[in-house]
């Protein structure tokens, strides 16, 4: 049997864990300022920051602007027959409307989350996924409500202070209506969706376009929430060694105190309400198994949860957009 895990090799060690952290909270920003809050040089920081980029161990991407959109994006819980988890995972990976898909523990379940319009939804769902006979059963759960995103995900490796001090402040609400984007707008969003830290100057360079206008160009766009980012890196390289999906079972009139608490956990990467026989779930990334263990019980106990489903993601495929490399296997 396959068994996938991180290569040893590129463990991080306390240092490039704060970097990372630095880029959860603002990735945009410079060398010079992240050595500044965390106290080395900027040398070293931009130096330790070309190696994590270049050997594809961290990433940052510019997010779609989802805050709104979440909102009746699905969550796809997709059984597979044995053998055929990685050819409907791969599928789903090349679709630019699917930014996240996991497969999980036991290879017979994909996780996805689905971000699109009636017409390509209805024609996933009624028709290429019931057309694949690799697809034993397809469970389709909307979200009603965000209380926690990927990207607002920290991993815990800074202190209060140093955060607030990279955080940029928080973008103004758009006006009704969104913001209007000409096809300058639209190229440089499309660039950082690449790589959301190339410099004003590469902007430019990319676009044609002078460097001040860049700038200008990308104030408006941060300023109505278009240019925020997610960092993707392995969480097994935090020490979180465990990825898990809860689907949860509360009462009504406890959904918003509870998806509220669960949003405030550390360890909680995504909680969102749905349809469907579970109206919670929550995304946990966790040390080991023993680990998630605690989370159900000193966490979700407390909460006063009905019901639990605990499924455990065996490799994620793709994060906020980004194809991630499969890990080393051994056998």
């Amino acid at each position: 049997m396959d068994v996938t895990a991180a290569d040893p090799d590129t463990v991080l060690d306390a240092l490039d864990r704060r970097l990372v952290c630095a880029l959860q909270v603002n990735g945009r920003a410079g060398a010079g300022r992240i050595a500044e809050v965390l106290g080395v040089s900027a040398r070293t920081v931009t130096r330790r920051l070309t190696r994590l980029q270049q050997t594809g161990l961290v990433r940052v991407v510019r997010m779609p602007a989802v805050e709104d959109a979440a909102v009746g994006a699905l969550l796809l819980r997709i059984r597979v027959l044995r053998g055929k988890a990685d050819t409907v995972a791969q599928a789903l990976a090349d679709r630019p409307d699917v930014p996240f898909v996991d497969v999980m523990l036991g290879g017979q379940e994909i996780g996805a989350v689905m971000l699109s319009d009636a017409g390509a939804r209805d024609r996933l769902l009624y028709g290429r996924l019931p057309a694949t006979t690799a697809v034993a059963e397809t469970t389709a759960h909307a979200v009603l409500h965000a209380f926690a995103r990927a990207d607002q995900w920290r991993s815990g490796h800074l202190g209060e202070a140093e955060a607030a001090a990279l955080a940029e402040p928080g973008p103004a609400r758009p006006a009704p209506g969104g913001v209007l984007l000409d096809e300058l707008d639209r190229a440089l969003l499309d660039r950082l969706g690449e790589d959301a830290r190339q410099s004003h100057a590469a902007l430019a360079a990319a676009v044609g376009t002078p460097e001040s206008t860049v700038r200008r160009r990308l104030h408006r766009l941060d300023g109505a929430g278009l240019v925020r980012t997610h960092t993707t890196v392995d969480p097994r390289l935090l020490g979180l060694a465990v990825d898990a999906n809860l689907w949860l079972d509360v009462p009504p009139g406890r959904l918003a105190a509870v998806g509220a608490a669960l949003a405030r956990h550390r360890q909680v990467h995504g909680v969102f309400a749905t349809s469907g026989p579970a109206n919670l779930m929550a995304a946990v990334f966790c040390p080991d198994h023993a680990g998630l263990y605690r989370f159900v019980t000193d966490t979700l106990g407390p909460l006063g949860v009905g019901r639990a489903e605990t499924t455990i993601v065996a490799r994620a495929v793709k994060r906020a957009g980004v194809p991630l490399r499969r890990p080393r296997t051994r056998t």
